[in-house]
């Protein structure tokens, strides 16, 4: 009979006991739902921040825009006829380049837009950028993974040989071109106008859109400029690096004018 009685209480254990782990694997759920919901609050509550912050510099850029650009390109930058073109499709990229090297506002009508000092901060350069990038879709300012100047130098510089040394000079010297324009030099110019300028095509440059050169070949060819810039001609004087016919211009002046030179001083002697 006791027997039967202690069989009895074995069984009657309650079935629905909690494992032991069941308390950490409850502890590990809410952690990981917590971390996940705070993790997508702040998420949210970052990307509203951010969307809320470049609405007010669209709008500080609008009044930017008025009052400075509008009489060329038009109230809502639509531009003007025989004046300004439409800003419409040209993104923050083409803002960036133009206002942040100073080529615009344009001084004065003329073969290109050259380039002069910046009349704006780098915040109202962001401001009016901004503006005309809520206007419509365009090429945006580039990550700044591409500017860092640590690509490929050597594919850089047989990039830039094939695409862009015709106009700007193997060494990025610049170069003129027809009816009075001219590719600027590359020398000390920024990598972030570098890339806009691959994107959006200022003056008579093609645009080198993501299809034509990815963004780690722009980011090699910027690498090669960069290059250029620490490490001069190691040949002796570069004569501004403008190739045969100004190093061939200097030989016949002052070698020939040396060798007419001595001889004069050789008769001169002589008698």
């Amino acid at each position: 009979m006791a027997k039967n009685s202690r069989m009895t209480a074995r069984r009657s254990r309650p079935v629905g006991r909690r494992h032991p782990l069941a308390t950490i694997a409850l502890i590990v759920i809410g952690l990981v739902s917590t971390g996940g919901a705070y993790a997508l609050f702040s998420s949210t509550a970052s990307a509203e921040t951010t969307s809320a912050h470049t609405q007010a510099s669209a709008e500080e850029g609008k009044k930017l825009f008025a009052s400075n650009c509008a009489t060329c390109h038009g109230l809502s930058a639509e531009g003007v006829n025989g004046v300004g073109p439409s800003l419409y499709g040209v993104g923050a990229a083409s803002v960036s380049f133009q206002v942040g090297t100073g080529r615009m506002p344009l001084a004065n009508q003329g073969p290109q837009a050259e380039q002069k000092p910046v009349q704006f901060t780098d915040a109202q350069v962001q401001s009016l950028a901004d503006y005309v990038a809520s206007l419509s879709p365009g090429p945006g300012i580039p990550d700044q993974k591409y500017l860092q100047g640590n690509g490929n130098a050597a594919t850089g510089a047989e990039l830039f040989r094939i695409n862009c040394a015709m106009c700007h000079n193997v060494a990025g010297a610049g170069g003129a071109l027809t009816e009075g324009k001219f590719a600027p030099a590359l020398s000390g110019v920024l990598p972030a106008h570098v890339y806009e300028a691959m994107v959006t095509g200022p003056q008579n440059m093609p645009v080198f859109n993501d299809k034509n050169l990815t963004p780690t070949q722009k980011a090699d060819i910027i690498t090669y400029l960069k290059y250029l810039d620490k490490n001069p001609s190691p040949g002796g004087f570069d004569l501004g690096n403008l190739g045969p016919v100004a190093e061939g211009l200097f030989i016949w002046i002052f070698g020939l004018g040396a060798v007419v030179g001595v001889t004069i001083w050789i008769a001169a002697k002589a008698n």
